[in-house]
């Protein structure tokens, strides 16, 4: 498999298994933007309690290390922020999975979510705006300028994709004005 395809070791056993999901950072930054190195795939899932089950059988332990059935479902009571990891064994790939809770922003976003075909397999992509909020969160929170880099690159190359209406409405209600400010700066002094 080639590099630029790993993530779709875990998509395309999510759509085999019928779970909602979105790839979101910086594989999803990346696709909207610009290349860059990642280890890993951020998934946002809307996990149903008879889903859990199906993971030991989607990720079978002689090729992924997956967590077990009770780790999923406690991660999978948690109103927000519950969460789980899956790696790869061959590759070392690991999939970062977030579940969608109670959080507004996934909700939203699971709505606009955005399907792409790779090389005859899809898979949903977050949709831009959310990509944006959350990698300003990450920037405001831990400060690092790779968050500010993503959205530069989502700026140069999805200009057009982007509804910024509803972007400046979500920077607005999640106070993220400074760092977006921060944000277009860098884009614009891009070479």
């Amino acid at each position: 498999m080639r590099e630029r395809n790993l993530f779709q070791i875990f998509t395309t056993r999510l759509n085999r298994m019928g779970i909602r999901y979105m790839v979101t950072g910086a594989v999803a930054a990346i696709i909207y933007g610009e290349p860059r190195l990642t280890n890993d795939v951020d998934l946002v899932i809307k996990l149903k309690s008879e889903d859990i089950g199906k993971f030991d059988q989607a990720f079978p332990p002689e090729e992924f290390y997956c967590p077990g059935k009770e780790t999923i479902k406690l991660e999978a009571k948690r109103p927000s922020r519950g969460h789980f990891n899956i790696i790869h064994h061959e590759t070392g790939f690991k999939a970062d999975f977030y579940l969608v809770g109670q959080d507004e922003l996934h909700h939203w976003a699971m709505g606009k979510r955005k399907e792409f075909i790779v090389e005859g397999e899809s898979f949903w992509l977050a949709p831009p705006e959310y990509v944006i909020l959350r990698k300003l969160e990450y920037y405001r929170d831990g400060g690092s300028e790779k968050h500010l880099r993503d959205i530069s690159g989502i700026l140069a190359l999805s200009l057009d994709r982007l509804d910024f209406d509803q972007l400046q409405k979500k920077i607005d209600a999640y106070g993220l004005g400074e760092q977006w400010v921060e944000a277009q700066k860098m884009a614009e002094d891009r070479p």
